[in-house]
């Protein structure tokens, strides 16, 4: 598996191993989705994480549950 960083420099194995979201301000980020607690839209979509953490993206929840799928199907296809 090829490694590589998120933009906080941390090393990533794969695609699979984070999700990629864009914020409200247009940044692309990565999250770990297995931090998510909830995914609410008020309008804007909201991630709240178990760290208490909350970020606003531009995907609709759908997106973000969609993104979330095809997370666990790469974790359990390895």
């Amino acid at each position: 598996m090829d490694v590589g960083t998120s933009p906080a420099g941390w090393p990533v194995r794969g695609c699979g191993q984070m999700i990629e979201v864009t914020k409200i301000n247009g940044v692309k980020v990565l999250i770990n989705p297995d931090l998510m607690e909830l995914v609410e839209e008020t309008p804007d979509t909201v991630i709240s994480f178990t760290t208490g953490r909350k970020i606003i993206v531009k995907e609709s929840r759908q997106e973000v549950k969609n993104l979330v799928k095809s997370y666990r199907k790469d974790i359990f296809a390895d």
